[in-house]
């Protein structure tokens, strides 16, 4: 017979016994043998900001919660107030940021009927003249819009040395699932008229990760080739709160942090009618058996979305997918993308740059 938690205790005089005298402190979930475990309740703590990191993610960690992050808008009026003050001075400082670190040239063109960035690095070296990235912004389905959906796109032109689209795709509170997908795929396929998958790669961080992923699955959908290698950052997978890191990065991640709050309203308002764990909505539900391009995956310790992170990358190697996992210390949601130029964030791109290039097909 198999010796279970369970088992022991229906047999065991002792372990039954036992089992009793903690009956009044087990008040939390019911567990998969039928048994009820206690929650887990932490008390209040100082968490210092981490000494062995650069001085800009020093800076960075110790900034005070998003206030944004608790508002739970009601009207299309709160919503539109939403993406105002998510849009104005953070897309404004990154941009700076970004223009000041990267030299690269930046084009806005129409691609399918869907706004796009090219992103193109001042020297494009000879083995990467015939690659391209397509890059997927993040911002919770509903921020980093028209110029906000370019800083990332830059920092991956510049560090790979290669071609970047951003695909600025239509959001929230106006464009619910599925328009953002289908314009990312609607994109790429009119990309693969001129360039062959084996030379493409996507990526993206956040919802632009949820999106990344979705995508996989839609195009194996509809019998369309993937491209040959993918990479998500800290990935909105899973927009229902499903995780540990939901719980145990709460008021920990200084930049989303917390699911109930915007998050929870941003979950309900992109889904709609639809199941919140439709794999084209929450991928980390999908099928991976079926055929997904190696993926580098990225989060830090800090990150809300740790768990998303970890959980699609133990998904995706259960089903035998090529996937490189990396974390790093004391780091918030997107910490790569808000502190440009601290060495995380470069060792981060780099990371992400060196993974692509194994993959993509070489000339």
């Amino acid at each position: 017979m198999k010796t279970t938690f369970a088992n022991f205790i229906k047999h065991n005089t002792i372990g039954t016994l036992f089992l009793a005298s903690l009956l009044p402190f087990f008040h939390g979930d019911v567990g998969a043998e039928g048994l009820s475990f206690p929650n887990r309740e932490v008390p209040a703590r100082v968490i210092p900001v981490p000494t062995d990191v650069s001085p800009q993610l020093q800076k960075n960690i110790a900034l005070p919660l998003d206030p944004l992050m608790f508002i739970e808008p009601k009207t299309i009026a709160e919503w539109r107030d939403i993406v105002a003050k998510g849009e104005g001075v953070v897309t404004e400082s990154l941009m700076a940021s970004a223009n000041k670190l990267f030299s690269v040239d930046v084009k806005s063109e129409v691609i399918a009927g869907v706004k796009t960035h090219l992103v193109t690095p001042k020297a494009l070296p000879e083995k990467n003249k015939n690659k391209l990235l397509v890059y997927v912004h993040g911002g919770g389905y509903i921020l980093n819009g028209g110029e906000g959906s370019v800083p990332e796109a830059m920092a991956m032109a510049y560090y790979g040395q290669i071609k970047v689209i951003s695909i600025d795709y239509r959001m929230l509170p106006d464009h619910p699932f599925p328009a953002g997908l289908d314009d990312v795929i609607a994109v790429y396929q009119e990309i693969l008229k001129n360039n062959k998958p084996s030379n493409i790669g996507m990526f993206g961080t956040s919802a632009g990760s949820g999106l990344t992923a979705a995508a996989m699955l839609k195009l194996r959908e509809l019998n369309i080739p993937q491209p040959a290698v993918v990479g998500l950052g800290t990935p909105f997978i899973d927009i229902t709160k499903t995780g540990d890191s939901y719980y145990t990065n709460q008021d920990i991640d200084n930049f989303l942090v917390t699911y109930d709050g915007l998050l929870k309203s941003i979950a309900k308002l992109y889904a709609g009618t639809h199941d919140m764990k439709d794999p084209l909505i929450s991928p980390i539900y999908g099928d991976f058996t079926k055929g997904f391009p190696p993926t580098i995956l990225t989060s830090g310790t800090r990150d809300l979305f740790l768990s998303n992170t970890v959980r699609m990358h133990q998904k995706l190697r259960a089903a035998g997918v090529e996937a490189y996992l990396q974390v790093f210390e004391g780091c918030s949601h997107a910490f790569y993308l808000q502190v440009l130029d601290s060495s995380e964030s470069k060792q981060a791109y780099q990371e992400m740059v060196k993974f692509f290039d194994k993959y993509l097909e070489k000339p």
